[in-house]
C-alpha cells in the first residue's frame, strides 16, 4: 500500500486533470477508493485494539485483576460495539474488500501489538499499556489524515468527471467504447 498511497498522495497526482482522458480519471479514481478502503479497514483494526487496550487500563483502575482473560473476552461486545457509528463523513466504501494489507502503517500497528505481552493486554504492565494506548491513537489520527487527503482527491476527480458529463464533454455510451 506504501507505494499506491505515495503515488496517489504526490502533488502531480492531479496536476492536468482536464487534459486526462475520462478513462483515466475513472481509473484513478478507483485506485483511490481502492487504497481509501484499505486505510478505512486498518484504521478499524487499530481502532478496534485502541479500544481493548483502553478498556483493559480503565478495568485496571477500577479496581480489575490484570492477566483474567475471561473476563476480557466477557467484556469484547460492549468494548468493541463502542464505535459502531464512527464520526466522520459516513461515506461507504466502493468496495467492501480490502485486500492484504501491507506496509509501514500495518507494521507499526503489528509492533505496536507485539509490544504487548505476547499481544494479550490483560498480561501487560500498566506502563506498556499506556504506551500502546497513545501509540494506537497516533496511529488511528495519522490514518485518518490520510484518508482525509484521499478523499479530497477521489473529489476533485470526480468534481472533474461531473463537469464533463454535465458540460457534454463525454457521455455515459463513452463507458461502452473500448
Amino acid at each position: 500500500m506504501d507505494a499506491e498511497l505515495e503515488r496517489i498522495l504526490a502533488e502531480d497526482y492531479l496536476d492536468g486533470l482536464a487534459a486526462i482522458e475520462a478513462a483515466e480519471l475513472r481509473s484513478r479514481r478507483g485506485e483511490c477508493q481502492v487504497v481509501e478502503t484499505q486505510l478505512s479497514y486498518l484504521r478499524r483494526l487499530v481502532q478496534g485494539r485502541h479500544d481493548i487496550v483502553t478498556s483493559e487500563i480503565d478495568h485496571r483502575r477500577g479496581g480489575g485483576e490484570p492477566g483474567d482473560v475471561t473476563d476480557l473476552v466477557d467484556r469484547l461486545p460492549v468494548i468493541l460495539a463502542d464505535r459502531l457509528h464512527a464520526p466522520g463523513t459516513g461515506r461507504l466504501p466502493a468496495g467492501l474488500e480490502p485486500g492484504e494489507l501491507r506496509g509501514r502503517l500495518v507494521d507499526r500497528l503489528d509492533a505496536i501489538t507485539d509490544a504487548l505481552e505476547r499481544g494479550a493486554p490483560q498480561d501487560a504492565a500498566a506502563d506498556v499499556l499506556a504506551r500502546a494506548a497513545t501509540e494506537l491513537a497516533d496511529l488511528e489520527l495519522e490514518i485518518s489524515s490520510l484518508r482525509r487527503s484521499l478523499f479530497d482527491r477521489i473529489d476533485t476527480i470526480q468534481a472533474e468527471l461531473t463537469r464533463r458529463y454535465r458540460d457534454g464533454e463525454t457521455t455515459v455510451d463513452d463507458l461502452l467504447r473500448p
